[in-house]
């Protein structure tokens, strides 16, 4: 696709054409010789309107999961199934800096699907607590390609201040209309 700018478009976007977020987007399949000759016209709309405007494929948010080993440990024996009731990357092998004994620990919780795989065998039994810690929340956004997942989140939470403070200029001039004092 070549883009043929009109009017007063080339300086307004300047070296930044136009042109399909994905460059690999197969429009039409033609034989040799073959061409297609075509207007297009973009048109922007809000994702509120339509979901082909919509730059979020899907967004989600899970709590953060808390796996608490107790201070006993578990024992060396049992480390490898240990190891193999989390998904890989969870838990971690490692040398005590006190005495040199293998010990097993969190690695990294994010991993974690909450599986409570680790409670179906006895022999961990009272060794482990699973949770999830309350505060602390690991968004997934994915994007359909005009915004990175990174600028997703907070584009969308200036579009939220935007109407909480347009909501609140609305309610002060109703209060002013009514003659409600705050």
């Amino acid at each position: 696709m070549t883009w043929d700018p009109k009017g007063d478009q080339a300086s307004m976007f300047g070296a930044d054409d136009p042109r399909p977020v994905n460059p690999d987007i197969l429009l039409a399949k033609l034989r040799p010789g073959q061409e297609l000759r075509m207007e297009l016209h973009c048109e922007k709309g809000q994702g509120k309107d339509h979901a082909k405007y919509s730059p979020v494929a899907a967004a989600s948010y899970r709590l953060l999961p808390h796996i608490d080993i107790s201070p006993q440990g578990i024992p060396k024996e049992h480390h490898r199934k240990f190891i193999e009731c989390f998904p890989e990357g969870v838990i971690g092998l490692r040398k005590r800096t006190s005495d040199g004994a293998e010990e097993v620990y969190v690695k990294n919780p994010r991993k974690d699907t909450v599986s409570r795989e680790v409670l179906r065998h006895k022999e961990f039994e009272g060794k482990v607590k699973l949770g999830r810690v309350r505060d602390h929340f690991l968004f997934s956004i994915e994007s359909t390609g005009p915004y990175t997942p990174q600028r997703l989140l907070p584009a969308a939470v200036k579009v939220m201040r935007n109407k909480i403070a347009d909501a609140l200029k609305g309610l002060d001039a109703l209060e002013q209309d009514l003659g409600i004092s705050s």
